[in-house]
């Protein structure tokens, strides 16, 4: 008996052995996952610039993103984040500087690149005469989405916007208007998401709800994503790194505990504040 005893007493400390083991296993091939994926470049920006009538918008900005990261453009009105943003989907045209997106340059692979890459924002609005359904319709049909009103009921509830599926978009309030917006950016499963200030007229619990189903995405998919938010709090909570630009030029970049310690400040608003009122 006290033989079994102790022999139970062995197996018991040898499973927990096992357990241990296999956890430290676990612990050392995500670490070997996470670094080689954010050894994969998906975003590379070299020398980009945009001048504007003799006034330069964005002045030699050069910056890499790796798969699954997110990055975030951080900086006052005028920065030049729209204004980067615009280039990198194509819709403006850089005055010299070059932009590779999943490997591929974006003046040569325009039509191959956008495929695989979506955008959302809150600024942004949908064909008013159209309804909600029939817009995600015809977005997916542009994207050759494969089963489109099963990937579409999915996005309809994810983002809670059933009930809304038969208005009209010219009817919808704005917060409604951005959740449609955000369901559009993820109907073709994109590689690549360009945010702009994606919950800047969410409610609060939608709001929580859209940043927790991002970084879901991010986990599942390896989505790398480009963020904008004027929200510090929200900048601090969803970004890797923050790219922080003025008046055109990257001025610092790190994770937001590295950008706040670099100013001496106690959280990233306070050095947003810092930087906006001493160039103002």
């Amino acid at each position: 008996m006290i033989l079994d005893s102790r022999l139970r007493g062995n197996d018991v400390i040898g499973s927990d052995f096992d357990v241990a083991l296999c956890l430290l296993l676990l612990c050392v091939l995500s670490t070997v996952w996470y670094i080689n994926s954010m050894s994969k470049k998906v975003i590379k920006v070299n020398d980009l610039t945009k001048i504007f009538d003799g006034v330069t918008a964005v002045d030699l900005v050069s910056f890499e993103i790796a798969e699954g990261e997110i990055v975030g453009l951080l900086g006052p009105n005028g920065a030049g984040k729209t204004t980067i943003l615009q280039m990198l989907l194509g819709t403006l045209i850089p005055t010299s500087g070059q932009i590779e997106i999943l490997g591929l340059l974006l003046t040569r692979y325009h039509e191959e690149i956008l495929r695989q890459v979506n955008f959302s924002s809150s600024y942004v609005s949908m064909p008013n005469s159209l309804t909600v359904v029939e817009n995600l319709m015809v977005f997916a049909r542009l994207y050759g989405i494969r089963q489109p009103q099963k990937r579409i009921r999915e996005l309809l509830h994810i983002f809670e916007i059933e009930p809304l599926q038969k208005k009209l978009a010219g009817t919808l309030s704005t917060g409604q208007l951005t959740r449609l917006c955000l369901a559009k950016a993820l109907l073709n499963e994109p590689k690549v998401l360009f945010l702009d200030e994606p919950t800047a007229s969410l409610d609060p619990d939608i709001a929580d709800k859209t940043r927790r189903l991002l970084k879901k995405i991010r986990l599942d998919s390896q989505v790398t994503i480009l963020y904008t938010s004027h929200n510090m709090r929200e900048m601090e909570e969803m970004c890797d790194r923050i790219l922080f630009l003025n008046k055109g030029r990257i001025i610092a970049e790190g994770t937001p505990k590295e950008l706040i310690d670099l100013f001496g400040k106690e959280n990233l608003e306070e050095v947003f504040l810092k930087v906006a009122r001493e160039e103002g």
